[in-house]
Formats: structure tokens, C-alpha cells, sequence
């Protein structure tokens, strides 16, 4: 990628997610765009994105693979790992080469190398004092994020989160739990249409949540209103 494609598509991502700002929007469309264009911008193998609900329990959202929603997963089901304690401190963490951390990272490291990764670069998703998940990428190659690659992430990811919590709901707390309960809610009928899109058109996972994907932007819809006509049985796509 040149600098300058680099720095236009830089440009448009924090366009795009500022839209959110004024606009109505579709949470789980701006998470994964979040992810997409993390992960061809810093050329991250694979992206997560977790996210707390108002009682604290941490979900994968948003992922450009099963890989990061692997690594993402058994992080969650040890209340351990990189992208844990960054949601936890509201502070960036990094593991730059999985193969020397300690002991403690032994499960994480097993799981990534089996999967041909070997770096994780998290930083929370948070507005002022409150902090809602994390961003996370994976990369193939050993090494820390460049300082202000870092920033820019941090900085898309800040901007997310704005869009996430909405300017009501930074005075309406009820907003702020409607709004991420629904999106949280919204996944597991978007995981059930991935399946099912999946199984009907012998597709992976991913290549059935692009045609979801395509079909509610085409037609104007919200991803999670198509997945749930599609588990209805009201909708092929």
C-alpha cells in the first residue's frame, strides 16, 4: 500500500465513522468497518473487537476472521489475555512476540501460533473515564506497533466509541444501555444467519457475513433486521 492510498483511506474511514455522529446508524456496520479497515490500513492479519455490556459481561462484536474471534474467544472464556487486560486498565497493551512471553500467556501463545500469528497490539475503546471494549489486532510478524501507527489506532477507535455511545446517551444513560444491549443482543441472531447463509451457499463464515453484509447496504437496511429474516425464513440472500 503506498502512502498516499494509505493516507486516503485513512481519510475516508474517519469520515465514515464520523457519519455517526449526525446520522442514524447501524452499530454492528460501524464495528466492522472499524475492524475492515483496521486491518488493511496497518496490515493486521486478522482483527477483534470486544465490547462490554452495561453489566460488564465482554462479547466479541466484530472480528475479519475466525481467527481473531478464536484468539478473542479464548481470551474471554479465561478472563485473561492482552485484549482483557487492556479493557480492564483502559490502557493500550502489547505483546510484540507471543513466543517470549511468560508463562502466563502459555495458552494464548499455543493458540496463536497454530494459527501463524505471533503479535497483539490492543487498545481500549473508551470516552473519558469509561471504557466499553477493546480493539485488537493480530499480525503475522513479531514486533511492536509503530508509535504513531498506535496513535492513529487509538484515534479511530476513540471515534467508534463516540459513534457507539451516541451524543444522547452521554446524558441519557438509559440510551447508553438501550443502544449496546441491542447491538450485543443483535449478534447472536447475526451469527445464526452467518450459519445458515453459510450452510445454503457453501460458504465460510465470513464470505456468508459479506453477503448479509451487501445485501443490507443495497438495500438500505440494518445488518441485524436482514439476519433476522433470514433465521425467519423470510429472506435468501
Amino acid at each position: 500500500m503506498t502512502s498516499r492510498t494509505r493516507e486516503r483511506d485513512l481519510v475516508d474511514t474517519f469520515v465514515t465513522l464520523s457519519d455517526t455522529l449526525v446520522a442514524d446508524y447501524d452499530v454492528v456496520d460501524l464495528v466492522q468497518v472499524l475492524v475492515d479497515r483496521t486491518a488493511t490500513i496497518f496490515r493486521a492479519a486478522s482483527v477483534g473487537l470486544l465490547l462490554a455490556d452495561p453489566d460488564g459481561t465482554v462479547e466479541v462484536l466484530a472480528s475479519t476472521d475466525e481467527r481473531a474471534q478464536l484468539i478473542e474467544l479464548i481470551q474471554l472464556r479465561a478472563n485473561a489475555g492482552p485484549c482483557m487486560e487492556c479493557y480492564r486498565s483502559g490502557e493500550p497493551v502489547e505483546v510484540p512476540d507471543v513466543l517470549l512471553a511468560g508463562p502466563e500467556r502459555e495458552e494464548l501463545r499455543t493458540a496463536m501460533v497454530s494459527l501463524d500469528l505471533r503479535a497483539v497490539h490492543s487498545v481500549p475503546m473508551h470516552l473519558r473515564e469509561q471504557t466499553i471494549g477493546s480493539l485488537n489486532l493480530f499480525h503475522s510478524d513479531p514486533g511492536p506497533l509503530d508509535p504513531d501507527d498506535l496513535a492513529v489506532v487509538q484515534a479511530l477507535a476513540d471515534v467508534a466509541t463516540i459513534g457507539i455511545l451516541h451524543q444522547r446517551a452521554l446524558v441519557e444513560s438509559d440510551t447508553v444501555r438501550t443502544q449496546l444491549q441491542r447491538a450485543l443482543d443483535s449478534r447472536i441472531v447475526i451469527e445464526q444467519a452467518k450459519g445458515a447463509v453459510a450452510y445454503a451457499h457453501d460458504l465460510r463464515v465470513d464470505e456468508a457475513f459479506d453477503r448479509i453484509r451487501s445485501y443490507a447496504r443495497a438495500n438500505r437496511l440494518q445488518i441485524s433486521a436482514v439476519a433476522q429474516r433470514i433465521v425467519a425464513f423470510e429472506l435468501e440472500v
